[in-house]
């Protein structure tokens, strides 16, 4: 029998193969004869439009059970994970409806990130360049995060979590390309020009992590605040813990928007994101660096993995020409540095 087969095969050997495009057609004849392909997955095209309404509504969902919203709002970009989740799903159960879903969470997911993926806004002939870094109070290697950070040549240097201790260890290796600098608590400026008019900012906190202060740049005084609000947890039986930080965040606020100079810039970890309806004392008054001018999300933390960009910058008065993250130092976190025009 096989014999006669291999004979008979042989006799044609100049059959051409089927055409691609009758594969096609009884692909696409198989699924009109599929009367189920639209009763199907039904429940997956149910979570693709919930994942649209969540995605859409991110500021109506509540803060009052375990701070939802804000922890939503804190990963919002990565729901978009979700989409090729349900899309494997939707070929396996071969869903015509879950399939046609899915194009609203990436219309939506598109519409609010879209911008920050695929496009470009870095531009030139920024007037200023400035840096923020949390250097972590449990570093091992202050001096070496200290050369990290001076080697990006930014004008401005705002560090937070600094440790009293290792304050003179970092003033040393910053010393030879900044000449001006102040530590005010747990926060510190390091800047080429001249400083003025520094103080301490109440942000509720009992001890001081925040400061203000003037740089006398070339293009024009500019008003400077280093902040580091505080940490936030996620905890089983509360959820989301952030009522210091919020409370905090309102206090920086009314700060920012009692300055008489017209150029304003903030640095710091926020521990937020823009997302965050509870930073909104802050982000309703300023841009983000990032926002206007970077490439990407920009995430800042964890330094290891980093998922969430909670270490901003932010300006009134100023332009941002380009926006971007530094690598990753002895920290926790990564530097995020940030070039604008005056």
């Amino acid at each position: 029998m096989a014999q006669a087969y291999t004979q008979e095969t042989a006799q044609h050997p100049g059959d051409a193969p089927r055409p691609t495009g009758s594969r096609v057609r009884r692909l696409l004849d198989g699924l009109r004869r599929d009367r189920g392909i639209w009763r199907r997955g039904l429940v997956l095209a149910a979570i693709a439009v919930v994942l649209a309404l969540v995605m859409i509504f991110h500021a109506e969902i509540p803060n009052r059970v375990g701070n939802l919203g804000s922890l939503l709002e804190t990963f919002l970009p990565w729901l978009g994970l979700l989409v090729p989740v349900l899309l494997v799903l939707a070929l396996v159960r071969r869903s015509a409806s879950a399939l046609l879903a899915l194009v609203l969470p990436v219309s939506v997911w598109l519409n609010l990130f879209g911008g920050l993926m695929f496009a470009d806004k870095s531009g030139g002939g920024g007037d200023l360049t400035v840096v923020t870094h949390n250097v972590n109070a449990d570093n091992p290697d202050p001096a070496a995060t200290a050369k990290d950070v001076a080697a990006s040549d930014a004008d401005v240097v705002a560090l937070e979590e600094l440790k009293s201790a290792a304050v003179p260890t970092y003033a040393r290796a910053l010393a030879g390309t900044y000449r001006y600098h102040t530590v005010q608590g747990t926060v510190g400026v390091w800047s080429k020009y001249p400083l003025s008019g520094t103080k301490p900012v109440d942000i509720k906190l009992g001890w001081t992590r925040a400061l203000r202060t003037t740089v006398a740049a070339p293009g024009g005084r500019v008003a400077v605040y280093v902040a580091h609000l505080p940490s936030v947890r996620v905890k089983f039986n509360s959820g989301f813990t952030a009522g210091q930080r919020d409370d905090s965040a309102d206090a920086l606020g009314a700060a920012i928007a009692h300055e008489p100079l017209r150029r304003v810039i903030l640095l710091g970890d926020l521990n937020g994101t823009m997302n965050d309806r509870a930073l909104a004392p802050v982000t309703s008054q300023m841009r983000s660096a990032q926002g206007a001018a970077g490439d990407g999300f920009g995430f800042s933390w964890p330094a290891s993995f980093p998922m969430a960009r909670i270490d901003q910058i932010m300006v009134r008065g100023v332009a941002p020409v380009s926006a971007w993250t530094l690598p990753r130092t002895e920290s926790d976190h990564l530097p995020v540095a940030a070039s604008v025009k005056l």
